[in-house]
């Protein structure tokens, strides 16, 4: 099932000074209404196109996400920060699941039908680029009760 969030919004500005020279480049800056409280952290919106989106995850130590997986929906992921425990597996074989860490400096690319769950050891920041699939969440399990959650 799919999860409910408000669709981000962002304001243009002129060029940083910067990259002025660039012909149509457009500066968006972070608006307040993009970052969005959840039980885990924190996401913050950071672009949202026709193509692809791209956030910041911030994961509080010892929280975690969904144990989850997307039908269409195509993410990379990079840890900027902190330390993560990954579980891993297929839609198919949802009892298979593997166990991995993340570490800073590592990239995570999660195909879609792709069971995963990260957990912070420690607090950490992600950064995550994604199609544009953004309400394709089949939630298994889910620490907070959220809906859409298949075994909460």
């Amino acid at each position: 099932m799919a999860s409910s969030r408000p669709s981000p919004s962002f304001r243009s500005s002129a060029p940083p000074p910067l990259v002025s020279g660039l012909a149509g480049l457009k500066a968006t800056l972070l608006e307040p209404e993009n970052i969005i409280e959840k039980p885990w952290g924190r996401e913050e919106w950071l672009s949202v196109t026709k193509r692809y989106a791209l956030k910041k995850l911030v994961l509080n130590k010892g929280a975690r996400f969904s144990l989850q997986y997307h039908e269409a929906k195509e993410e990379s992921q990079h840890l900027l920060s902190g330390r993560i425990r990954l579980l891993l597996g297929r839609k198919d074989r949802p009892e298979e699941l593997e166990a991995a860490e993340f570490l800073p400096g590592e990239t995570l690319h999660i195909p879609p039908g792709t069971i995963h769950r990260a957990e912070a050891v420690e607090d950490s920041v992600i950064i995550e680029a994604s199609t544009t699939e953004l309400l394709d969440v089949v939630r298994l399990k889910d620490d907070y009760a959220r809906e859409g959650t298949n075994d909460p």
